[in-house]
């Protein structure tokens, strides 16, 4: 009877490896970006996240699942969430990592830069507590429209130190800070927010407003302030609201229930109403939506590089089970079919990583004039196409496990949890349409043609295909006049840059590859149809995680 219960054939998890230091193409990207960049941050937070306790945390993280608790026992209005306390290991091991606020008063040449990276990395390991960490990141600049509470929270923003307490600011080692924009008759369409704003009167913070209204997507409803829309006298405007007020009371915040997702599991995702919630202006009345324009384009930026991490880490499990997985007398990955399937989401992933650093590097030069319209530009066209593959991605990375890539449990019931999370990054911060024509709003700023050509020009001559896609984007950009073709104008941009990045980063083998398929047609409709004439194995190597 023993005999029949024997196990082989049955991969090791991928765990106790280092998420940096195997991550070539993501070293390359910032080598190029970056070249004095110091990683030795990067990888010692690239061994902790590769660690089979941090993978531990992540898993029971999703598995229990946040809890509302709108009422104490005697009756009393709480509104708190509770969490399991992996997820609060999470939450101290990415602040403590600096993925928050700490770009805007850090010491790096390249701060955003290295947070990017950072960030990519953590989201291979759990992307969903990180939706506080990226709304710190996003709010703390737009926070400076009130000068007098940035000065006192804006230290606390930057602060390494997480403290989960539902307690004043001011008793606190570090905080975080949410948003709320969406409602439920709006959706996209923020300026359609009902949410009144009253105001009454003002102290050390400036005008104060009391608050009556509702947002229908209130995320991580436990951060310590939120910037939120409401209705002025003057117009749409963005207002601080803190969860506790100075005085030690909690603000009439009512959680009314949280969200039951598809994925994304270990963040609480909550419907709020706001009875006369206290909150102070930031910025001008009448302003809110340039603030919240300002705010979106950091979190569009993590949109970006969560979808990459996501697809790193779904390559990662896939690559190495097909090394260890035999099946008819040999590993899977010298098969032939499989060895084209995995090539090509090499591909993808290692384009999706070029991408999305080439955008965190505009943030850290916001005075240059060629770096501010490619942030402009780059930033729909990046959260647009990396984000619309994800979910493609995840499906054809989770086959390369077969039946075993789709139950919840083990090492590969992480791509589960991937396939979950994949679409929410392209829904959150605006769909595909949204980014589509903010796409087009940005091509009428400044020259934004001429910004285009200079950043495909120094891989001009690399291959026939990318010199051709090259010559024809300035045309069809200044002909573009129907939002009906705004997508495939976001799609061909994102792969002219995609392509001229790895031209100057990457081997020839990964750059005739990627150029050949996806600008030249050599391709088919699905991952694994990259031409005969294609490296399999040396983009193969390059991307494996051991």
């Amino acid at each position: 009877m023993a005999t029949t219960h024997e196990v082989f054939n049955q991969p090791a998890p991928l765990v106790d490896y280092n998420l940096f230091d195997t991550h070539r193409s993501l070293r390359d990207a910032l080598k190029f970006n970056a070249p004095t960049l110091q990683t030795t941050q990067l990888h010692e937070l690239g061994a902790t996240l590769g660690s089979a306790g941090m993978q531990a945390h992540a898993r029971l993280a999703n598995v229990h699942t946040p809890e509302l608790h709108t009422h104490d026992r005697f009756g009393r209005r709480i509104d708190e969430v509770e969490f399991h306390p992996s997820y609060h290991a999470l939450m101290t091991a990415a602040v403590g990592a600096g993925l928050h606020g700490t770009p805007w008063t850090g010491t790096s040449a390249s701060p955003h830069m290295l947070r990017a990276a950072g960030f990519m990395l953590f989201t291979e390991l759990e992307p969903s507590i990180l939706c506080p960490v990226s709304m710190t990141y996003a709010a703390t600049p737009a926070l400076r429209g009130n000068a007098a509470v940035y000065a006192e929270w804006g230290p606390k923003l930057a602060s390494l130190r997480y403290d989960p307490a539902l307690k004043v600011f001011s008793d606190k080692p570090g905080l975080t800070m949410g948003m709320g924009m969406t409602e439920k008759q709006g959706g996209s369409d923020v300026r359609a927010n009902t949410t009144k704003a009253v105001r009454d009167g003002s102290d050390a913070w400036g005008a104060r407003y009391a608050l009556t209204g509702h947002k229908w997507f209130f995320s991580a409803p436990m951060c310590d302030a939120f910037l939120v829309l409401a209705q002025a006298p003057a117009g749409l405007s963005c207002f601080f609201l803190p969860r506790v007020l100075p005085d030690g009371t909690r603000n009439a915040i009512h959680v009314q229930r949280l969200k039951d997702k598809l994925g994304n599991k270990a963040n609480a995702s909550s419907e709020v109403e706001f009875h006369g919630a206290t909150a102070w202006l930031v910025g001008e009345e009448g302003r809110g939506i340039p603030q919240i324009l300002e705010m979106g384009t950091m979190t569009r930026l993590d949109c970006a590089l969560g979808t990459s991490g996501l697809m790193r880490q779904s390559l990662a499990i896939a690559l190495d089970h097909a090394a260890q997985r035999h099946a008819f007398g040999k590993p899977l990955i010298e098969q032939p079919l499989m060895k084209n399937v995995l090539a090509d989401l090499a591909l993808e992933s290692e384009a999706a990583t070029a991408l999305a650093i080439r955008l965190a590097k505009a943030f850290d030069h916001p005075d240059d004039e060629h770096e501010r319209l490619m942030a402009r530009l780059l930033t729909p066209v990046a959260k647009f196409w990396i984000c619309k593959r994800g979910s493609h991605f995840a499906q054809e990375a989770m086959e390369c496990l077969g039946g075993n890539g789709y139950v919840e449990e083990g090492g590969e019931g992480v791509m589960a949890r991937i396939y979950r999370e994949m679409p929410l990054n392209s829904i959150w911060e605006g769909a595909g349409n949204i980014m589509a024509l903010d796409l087009l709003r940005g091509l009428r700023k400044g020259d934004a043609v001429a910004a285009l050509a200079k950043e495909l020009a120094p891989a001009r001559g690399q291959h026939a295909a990318l010199d051709r896609l090259a010559d024809a984007l300035p045309a069809r950009v200044e002909a573009m006049a129907s939002e009906a073709q705004a997508r495939r104008l976001a799609q061909d941009v994102a792969l002219a840059v995609q392509a001229a990045l790895l031209a100057q980063t990457a081997p020839a083998a990964v750059v005739g590859a990627f150029c050949a398929s996806r600008l030249g047609g050599d391709w088919g409709h699905a991952f694994g149809t990259l031409g005969a004439g294609t490296d399999f194995d040396a983009i193969l190597q390059r991307a494996q995680p051991r």
